[in-house]
């Protein structure tokens, strides 16, 4: 009897954070659990970060049984974003994901060993009907945290009374096995509309998968974990079983395979400073702060006296997530900070337009903090490397990181703006030295460094996540026969 490989099509929507967690999903899956992989990239036409994807792609093209295709960037929707929409982003991204249909569907009908998996992430849940068509089994992968996942699990069956009481009155959101949801870290900040409405909608979907993944590990996140893996409390709403894989995180490439000159001049900076001495300040591939706020960090940093690595964007007054479908653009803010500041600071920092190679950066033994949005995969690139973190959420899920990370690992101290939103340089020295001086920084590091131990464990063989991943390929296997 001769027996084949089960090959799984992973789809990761636009933006790094997808991309990356997905691609590690797919070089695991690939050379632990012996899947051959597919992973289809959808990238907008005005997600000009191609290049970066290009080399995240060809960084794994030697992977055996993995391959990934990156769709052409002809997906333009801009036009048909309402400016008023509560999440423009996650409506362009959801609307970006729709028109890529077609292409997606004619890939898997034309490939020469038909898929029996699609995984998707959160925003690609629409691909799901059209999977069952074709006779796939179908799970999603959050690549966020076990509490946010919590969330999105339980939202169909929150009350409208629930939510009200939380957007309107400011209650907390209680989420069954997991600490309660703050209205300052919510999603919800009315209690109907196109953010509610869409979030719930799109959690009765993932509740019909054969499987859900999630991006987390049970050593770090203990109580949540267990709610959406119990079948007591939420599991029991998911068809499916609820599988912890994480932490799924880019790997530093070996030294030859550096190809940039400006990622090279990075590291050869961070090699003749001390050990964790340099803060590194870094706010995602799509967060931007005002032009006000620019400054203030600028200042901040100079009052902190530490060296620092600083990725500087174009500031953006209106939205938060701007260079999300701008990242690679060569965007230079170096324009809007202080004058005098990059002549004063010589010595002791490096500002860096647009983008840096952070995995190394956090990796390299200078690093001592990192100024952070609380991105979930930078979250996880910064625990995995040891890294205390300043937390400075910007968007999305990320105020719910950040909050985790401050009040339940200990892992960061938490950025605090004054009124008008805006962290004043005094408050920006003090977190900074908080982490890198104090002696609450040499707490936080002990503690960080214990759960990157843990995270290298889980996915260990015998580790936690490991026998996730053990449980899903048999699984797979069944469905595929």
């Amino acid at each position: 009897m001769v027996t084949t490989k089960t090959h799984a099509v992973l789809l990761a929507s636009p933006g790094m954070g997808h991309l990356i967690p997905t691609v590690e999903l797919g070089k695991r899956l690939a050379t632990h659990h012996g899947f051959d992989v597919t992973i289809l990239v959808v990238i907008a036409s005005t997600d000009s970060s191609d290049t970066t994807k290009s080399s995240k792609v060809q960084q794994t093209s030697n992977i055996n049984g993995l391959k990934i295709i990156v769709t052409p960037p002809s997906v333009d929707v801009s036009d048909k974003i309402d400016p008023n929409h509560s999440s423009p982003l996650g409506a362009r991204i959801i609307l970006t994901m729709i028109e890529s249909l077609p292409f997606i569907r004619s890939k898997i009908l034309s490939m020469k060993f038909p898929p029996s998996v699609l995984i998707v992430d959160i925003f690609g849940t629409m691909a799901l009907p059209m999977a069952r068509d074709l006779n796939m089994s179908t799970y999603v992968f959050f690549t966020t945290n076990a509490w946010f996942s919590a969330v999105m699990l339980y939202a169909p069956f929150i009350t409208n009374e629930a939510f009200s009481r939380h957007a309107i009155d400011h209650e907390p959101l209680l989420i069954p096995g997991c600490e309660p949801v703050r209205f300052e870290d919510t999603l919800f900040h009315s209690p109907w509309g196109p953010t509610h409405d869409g979030f719930v909608n799109n959690a009765k979907e993932i509740l019909s998968v054969d499987g859900i993944l999630i991006n987390t590990w049970q050593d770090l996140e203990p109580g949540a974990t267990k709610a959406v893996i119990d079948g007591e409390i939420l599991s029991r709403f998911a068809r499916g079983p609820v599988y912890p894989v994480g932490p799924l995180v880019r790997t530093v490439e070996p030294e030859e395979k550096r190809k940039s000159e400006n990622e090279n001049l990075i590291l050869r900076w961070l090699d003749r400073q001390p050990a964790e001495s340099v803060i590194f300040l870094s706010f995602g591939s799509g967060g931007t702060l005002s032009e006000v706020q620019t400054r203030e960090l600028a200042y901040g940093l100079e009052l902190s006296q530490q060296r620092f690595v600083w990725v500087v964007r174009r500031p953006s007054e209106d939205d938060a997530s701007a260079a999300f479908f701008e990242a690679g653009k060569g965007i230079d803010g170096l324009d809007y900070l202080p004058e005098g500041f990059l002549s004063r600071t010589k010595e002791v920092g490096i500002c860096i337009p647009t983008w840096a190679p952070q995995t190394e950066i956090l990796k390299h033994p200078a690093t001592g903090g990192f100024v952070t949005h609380c991105g979930w995969n930078s979250v996880l690139e910064s625990i995995l490397s040891g890294v205390p973190m300043v937390a400075w959420p910007l968007y999305a899920e990320q105020k719910m990181n950040a909050t985790m990370l401050s009040d339940e690992l200990g892992v960061a101290v938490r950025a605090t703006a004054a009124e008008g939103g805006v962290v004043f340089r005094e408050e920006i020295a003090d977190v900074i030295r908080r982490v890198m001086v104090d002696e609450e920084g040499v707490g936080m590091r002990v503690k960080v460094k214990e759960y990157k131990v843990s995270g290298e464990k889980a996915l260990s063989t015998f580790g936690s996540s490991h026998e996730s991943f053990c449980q899903m390929a048999k699984e797979c296997e069944v469905c595929g026969a």
